[in-house]
């Protein structure tokens, strides 16, 4: 996994779910895998073979992580840099997400032939309570005085107001005629209770996804995490084991009681689209390919241990010009925006607010290269988002990806 070695296993592990949306021009591919993140040439591979699966090309394919801890991640970049220095890829290692991409192709190619017709579209949404808190606490000359961690020992830290979040669950349903066919769900949170348990779990997260699918058995549920990047559930979670259940009690009562404020309509061709828009964002300028290369080649273990090999991988594809890929799925009266890394959640209340005659969701935790994507002053603020260590873009990535989430929702 990305911190530890698998000892075991328990009765909820890790899954991968998706939808192939087809009939409204070249097939759509939306995917959601319980893992850290993919990052990189990682990111880049589980696109195309998801699309080769589906005959559709990589830029109508989304791939989003969850972003568990106790879970693998997949860089194919870093784990090609670390072996070809004749080190050991360790978590970088990719044999494993071989094989998930082998199966996750043959999975699409066999659900293709069991295809769905959709008929109507179901749209609900509703308050979480006591789940997700602002991670970020400011003192009063602006900075950050304290993190509010996903597990919250001190009651004082606890205590602090819950802040800026996006409280909602957003609910996208297919339905075929009365019958539901896949339920999408989108929140934003950090999803760890606790964790480095060395056992793979979906978290909170995975358990309200299984209450959902329990009640309601007849529909593939997927989950979506949103910009989280700045939420997480310290407010509500002292790390206490129990909580985990506790937690993905009130994320699954969220997702209920959108279902039941479902509303459903008919859904035509004409009212199905994607687009996209790129985006090339730049390291952070703490951060140079020689200096990054220089701590390789040195072995050092700050690099080595603290995600350097991936930190190098993103720096290779910024500099040699890559750019990321906005998304966005058009769904009649709906909007679901795809973003990379670990975004704010600014950025998804922003995206709301750009279109407030429609329901916006957002999937982050994409391509998983830039890590944190902070506000322009959060970088300002301090706290441990926005350090070099945690983030690997600056001030400068905000006005870009603002422009191109202000683009995608005007049209």
């Amino acid at each position: 996994m990305a911190y530890d070695p698998v000892t075991n296993t328990w009765d909820l592990g890790l899954r991968a779910r998706g939808v192939v949306i087809m009939g409204a021009g070249a097939p759509i591919v939306l995917c959601a895998m319980d893992w850290i993140g993919i990052a990189n040439e990682g990111h880049d591979a589980f696109r195309t073979v998801l699309a080769e699966a589906a005959g559709t090309t990589p830029q109508r394919v989304a791939v989003h992580s969850l972003h568990q801890h106790d879970a693998p991640e997949c860089d194919f970049g870093a784990e090609k840099i670390l072996q070809d220095e004749g080190l050991l890829a360790l978590n970088y290692e990719g044999s494993f997400a071989r094989d998930v991409l082998r199966r996750l192709s043959g999975a699409i190619r066999e659900s293709i032939p069991r295809a769905r017709v959709v008929t109507q579209l179901g749209l609900g949404e509703a308050p979480v309570q006591q789940v997700a808190s602002n991670r970020r606490i400011l003192g009063s000359d602006g900075k950050v005085r304290a993190v509010r961690w996903t597990a919250t020992a001190d009651p004082a830290v606890r205590a602090e107001p819950e802040g800026l979040i996006d409280p909602m669950v957003s609910l996208i349903s297919f339905w075929e005629e009365d019958s539901p066919i896949a339920v999408l769900s989108y929140y934003a949170t950090h999803p760890q209770s606790y964790y480095r348990t060395g056992i793979p779990n979906p978290d909170f997260p995975g358990i309200a996804r299984f209450e959902r699918q329990l009640a309601v058995p007849e529909a593939l549920h997927v989950h979506f995490n949103g910009a989280g990047g700045n939420i997480g559930a310290g407010k509500y979670n002292d790390g206490s084991k129990t909580n985990r259940a506790v937690l993905g009690k009130r994320l699954a009562d969220g997702m209920r009681r959108a279902w039941e404020a479902t509303r459903k309509r008919p859904l035509s061709v004409e009212e199905v689209g994607w687009e996209f828009e790129p985006v090339r964002l730049a390291p952070r300028k703490e951060f140079s390919k020689a200096l990054l290369e220089a701590q390789l080649r040195g072995r050092d273990a700050g690099f080595l241990k603290g995600g350097g090999p991936t930190r190098l991988a993103w720096v290779r594809r910024c500099e040699a010009g890559h750019s990321l890929e906005i998304s966005c799925l058009r769904l009649a009266g709906a909007r679901v925006l795809h973003l990379p890394g670990e975004p704010f959640v600014e950025y998804q209340l922003a995206a709301r607010a750009a279109r407030p005659d429609l329901m916006v969701a957002t999937a982050a935790y994409g391509d998983y290269g830039p890590w944190y994507i902070g506000t322009s002053i959060a970088y300002a603020q301090g706290g441990y988002e926005t350090e070099p260590s945690a983030s690997n873009v600056g001030p400068e990535a905000e006005p870009l990806l603002m422009a191109a989430i202000q683009k995608l929702l005007a049209r």
